[in-house]
């Protein structure tokens, strides 16, 4: 239990090097330094962090809801990951990065683990309003696709400063490579926002049965329409 206990710390504490000194470990990072056990730290440290604020939204509806939620938030952000990952990683390669491929990966990990902080750090704030305003499904969702945007947006933002990090080493082709990123953003953002359609429900709304996926019908952009028509009372 003790040793459990340890590596649970320790994983925390590689969490916590990155958010003080986030350039040095980028720089580590670039150098090759212990990046087996950053990515094992990150993952770890990341997925209890999904997992708490996936529980808590899902708690909004029913405990099987934030179960569910607590296994799809992890999954769901790993598998935005995964999905973008080689396209990233090859495209860099084909225009003169030299990193390696658990580079590329390390980074685009850090950038997830600093959206799984900010996440964890709002909780209290997602969970004051579920239980002040119970009945207020809709703000509870808009509330929280802004809180998934703003964290969303940080995460971009360390992403992209780590990548030009790790791309200064390699002069050749460097301008490629910066607006190879920036479409990949572009990439990553749409890629995130179908799967989170096709892992619905997370919330799970009010007076309905626990459902663990909902049938593929619409899309995510009209959901958000007709959550803020109703708010408003435009239906």
């Amino acid at each position: 239990m003790l040793h459990k206990q340890s590596r649970q710390i320790k994983h925390f504490a590689v969490l916590i090097s990155l958010l003080r000194d986030r350039q040095n470990f980028l720089e580590e990072i670039r150098q090759g330094t212990g990046l087996q056990s950053k990515t094992t730290s990150l993952f770890v440290s990341s997925s209890i962090f999904f997992a708490i604020y996936g529980g808590i939204i899902g708690a909004s509806h029913s405990w099987a809801q934030a179960l569910s939620g607590a296994i799809k938030l992890p999954a769901f952000y790993l598998l935005t990951l995964i999905i973008c990952f080689p396209t990233l990683f090859f495209f860099n390669v084909l225009f003169g990065s030299r990193s390696s491929i658990q580079q590329h990966f390390v980074v685009l990990l850090t950038a997830v683990s600093v959206i799984s902080v900010l996440l964890f750090s709002l909780a209290p704030v997602t969970l004051f309003f579920m239980i002040t305003a119970p009945d207020s499904y809709q703000f509870f969702k808009l509330l929280n696709v802004l809180v998934f945007g703003i964290t969303g947006a940080f995460g971009v933002k360390f992403l992209y400063e780590g990548m030009q990090l790790l791309s200064q080493q390699d002069e050749v082709g460097k301008r490629t490579r910066t607006t190879i990123l920036r479409s990949w953003l572009f990439l990553y953002a749409f890629v995130g926002m179908q799967l989170g359609w096709f892992l619905r429900p997370f919330f799970g709304a009010p007076g309905t049965k626990f459902e663990l996926f909902r049938a593929v019908q619409g899309n995510f952009y009209l959901d958000i329409v007709a959550a803020m028509s109703e708010i408003f009372g435009y239906r």
